[in-house]
């Protein structure tokens, strides 16, 4: 695994590595939070924690640069916590295992966490680079993004001191990303009562797996399977026809991750046992045929299991399926005015039952707001003529881009002078916390960057080398191309 601190720039992937020997999900980041401040303060840089944990370490100018605009380098500390069902992983102890495969730095079953350790990493290489020229510096690293932008949320204003945040979370090198979507999640609750199980039935337990998955607003485009929504697809023709019966349901794990899995017991009638297998057959072989090369190792099996001790009462067993089914999930619209952009989208993400309820949960993402606002009530109608109580919260807002912002004027001209080409201009369909940040310090002039990371926020994750290099370049030489602060 320590291969990687080997990698070029040296500085940046021996920072990297150190983050992944640090557990660091979302909402348990505390060990990480606690590295960065010992990191800052074995500088002899300033160094601040705020009251929820965000890190702010303060580096000033190299002699010749103290009259530059100060640049904040923005990057988050917590990663998706995701694994192969297969793969024996403790998300609270264990270091992440990283390979270097084909020019890419991955991980061995599990998420990676370059999004978004590379950018936490880049900034802590230059925090201690001593062959560096820039003005002053100050890096925040936040806490708690990937699960409810916690960190950007409660930073308080005042306590950065820069004009211009450089935020280091795009997946696309030789790109620039001036706005994003923003977000609200759907919280949809059934309530059930406990129902006995027919006389001569039999109970399977259903596994559909080996999905890709991915970030819930980046691959949503790439029209990849999701798990909720084939289970209950299959759920709604087997009930109709070998009179199955739902005991519980288990898909999807995070709200801003495609389920790559669901699980579900069933029971049926022991007579129709052998149709109900057939019938799974038919649906693995359809869903194959549907998804094609999206989804190469799509799994959908059942197996014989104990008898559930009780069901799901029918009525809300047909109810849920029901909303399931209609519910809005994937792409919504597609931008009229950026080329290939994801304008609107929603992902069904979670649907679990236990103790009397059944949890289904849906992120919205939208860079017009008033699109979000549609799309929750399409959501609160589905669910609420399906009988489910629903309600609505984490929202946060997007983030406008200003196409005649200097810093992306300096940042165009870096790279085409560097490389003889000009930068992409995009946005980007997921949650940046450049529109949260930017509501607490409106006059910064921000810009979002990175290298190519691919498949965030599944076991796939894996970041490009080659492409770090020429990150880390950038990111050098614009730091010493800042303009003068007037």
């Amino acid at each position: 695994m320590s291969e990687i601190a080997k990698l070029s720039p040296q500085g940046l992937w021996e920072s990297f590595y150190k983050l992944t020997q640090i557990p660091r999900p979302s909402k348990r980041e505390g060990k990480a939070i606690d590295f960065m401040e010992e990191f800052g303060k074995s500088l002899g840089l300033e160094t601040i924690r705020d009251e929820v944990g965000n890190i702010i370490i303060r580096k000033p100018a190299t002699p010749g640069y103290e009259n530059r605009m100060g640049v904040i380098l923005q990057s988050h500390i917590d990663m998706v916590p995701q694994k192969n069902s297969d793969k024996v992983h403790d998300w609270d102890t264990d270091p992440i295992e990283t390979l270097i495969e084909d020019g890419w730095v991955t991980a061995n079953g599990t998420t990676l966490g370059a999004d978004n350790g590379i950018g936490v990493a880049a900034a802590m290489a230059v925090l201690q680079a001593t062959d560096m020229e820039h003005g002053p510096v100050e890096a925040l690293i936040t806490m708690d993004e990937e699960a409810g932008m916690t960190g950007a949320n409660e930073l308080k204003p005042g306590l950065l001191e820069g004009d211009i945040l450089l935020n280091m979370d795009s997946e696309d090198e030789g790109e620039l990303y001036v706005g994003c979507a923003g977000g609200c999640d759907a919280n949809v609750k059934f309530n059930y009562t406990e129902a006995e199980v027919p006389a001569e039935s039999v109970a399977f337990k259903l596994s559909l797996t080996g999905l890709k998955g991915g970030h819930s607003g980046m691959d949503i485009v790439l029209g990849r399977g999701n798990a909720n929504i084939l289970m209950f697809r299959f759920l709604k023709f087997a009930v109709a026809n070998d009179d199955a019966r739902l005991a519980s349901i288990d898909g999807g794990s995070l709200r801003n991750a495609i389920p790559r899995e669901a699980f579900a017991v069933v029971t049926v009638p022991a007579a129709n046992a052998d149709e109900f297998i057939e019938s799974i057959e038919e649906y693995e072989e359809i869903y194959k045929a549907e998804f094609g090369s999206a989804e190469p190792f799509l799994s959908f099996v059942a197996e014989k299991t104990d008898m559930p001790s009780s069901l799901i009462d029918e009525v809300t067993q047909d109810d849920l399926i029901n909303g399931i089914i209609a519910a809005p999930n994937g792409v919504m619209r597609m931008s009229t005015d950026m080329e290939g952009l994801t304008e609107t989208s929603t992902n069904l993400a979670i649907v679990k039952s236990r103790d009397g309820e059944v949890i289904v949960q849906a992120l919205m993402r939208s860079s017009v707001n008033t699109a979000i606002e549609a799309l929750a009530s399409k959501m609160e109608s589905v669910f609420r003529l399906a009988g489910a109580e629903v309600s609505f919260g984490g929202q946060y807002p997007g983030w406008k881009p200003n196409l005649d912002s200097p810093i992306l004027k300096t940042m165009q001209e870096v790279y085409n002078k560097k490389w003889g080409k000009v930068p992409e201009i995009k946005a980007i369909h997921a949650g940046l916390e450049c529109g949260i940040l930017g509501s607490a310090y409106p006059h910064w002039d921000m810009i979002s960057f990175g290298p190519t990371i691919r498949f965030p926020h599944s076991p796939d994750e894996k970041v490009n080398i080659e492409t770090v290099s020429l990150f880390w370049e950038y990111l050098a030489e614009t730091l010493k191309s800042i303009p003068v602060k007037k």
